[in-house]
């Protein structure tokens, strides 16, 4: 497997510092009975530590190459994208642990996923880059501060672990990494979740412009904003979590081309 070269396309680049590698492990806790999905094993140095646990390990990998050479005791092997895994199938009434040393250039869409389905996962520990780790965990005021901390801290508790160096990796990345650790939320923080996200995303398309500026570019330019109990004289990221939640819930009793926002908002995403 030392031959097997890491591909560019993937986002490949293997973790292969013992000590790192112990400290995710000590992060992540595994114990017998959980189940545990691991996004990424590439060579199985994480994998193997897992497996030493006694938790039921799935190990999800893309590269077939990879996917082939892994064999380890007490660890299921699906050579598949993640982003196309049906997780309810998996979970089989169990909660999910999620794992992994994830390639950078889809870390949203991972997260995106585990939100839409945070009810039948437990949490989350992910090697990602240093850069989103900050963003995610940023607070209003700040220029990290934007749609991934909103959603992300709306749903779960965000910890920041720690920092780890490009040194660490094979091939060395350009860019610091960092472990983050996800506690979903298992209450809804607010009545209707795709509308939220939809205002957070308008909110932050013109970060510098006011957000009634932000809304009345968006989908929400329809609206009738002039009522609304609500300050949009404000900047995107002056704006707490509560009060995202709030401003959501003052547009969804707006009209939109004479329907509730909220109706409006479910008939597109179901369409």
């Amino acid at each position: 497997m030392k031959n097997i070269k890491a591909k560019k396309s993937l986002g490949q680049n293997f973790l292969i510092d013992p000590n790192i590698l112990k400290k995710i492990v000590n992060e992540i806790s595994p114990k017998s009975g959980d189940k545990i999905i691991e996004i990424g094993p590439g060579y199985g140095a994480l994998t193997a530590l897992l497996s030493e646990s006694g938790a039921e390990i799935i190990a999800v990998e893309i590269d077939k190459s990879l996917a082939k050479n892994l064999k380890f005791q007490n660890v299921k092997i699906l050579n598949t994208d993640f982003l196309k895994l049906n997780l309810a199938e998996l979970a089989e009434q169990q909660k999910l642990r999620i794992v992994g040393n994830i390639p950078y250039n889809i870390t949203s869409p991972i997260i995106f996923k585990l939100l839409e389905e945070r009810e039948i996962i437990e949490d989350a520990v992910f090697l990602i880059q240093n850069e989103v780790a900050q963003r995610i965990k940023a607070k209003p005021f700040t220029k990290e501060y934007g749609i991934l901390s909103v959603i992300l801290q709306c749903f779960a508790e965000v910890k920041y672990c720690f920092k780890v160096s490009p040194n660490v990796f094979k091939p060395k990345p350009k860019v610091d990494s960092a472990v983050i650790h996800l506690y979903f939320q298992k209450h809804k923080p607010c009545t209707n979740e795709k509308l939220f996200i939809e205002v957070v995303k308008a909110a932050f398309s013109h970060r510098r412009k006011t957000l009634k500026n932000s809304l009345m570019n968006s989908i929400f330019k329809n609206c009738n904003f002039k009522n609304i109990d609500f300050d949009l004289n404000r900047r995107a990221e002056e704006l707490s979590i509560k009060d995202y939640v709030y401003l959501t819930e003052r547009i969804k009793e707006l009209k939109h081309d004479g329907k509730r926002i909220e109706d409006t908002t479910a008939r597109r995403n179901s369409g």
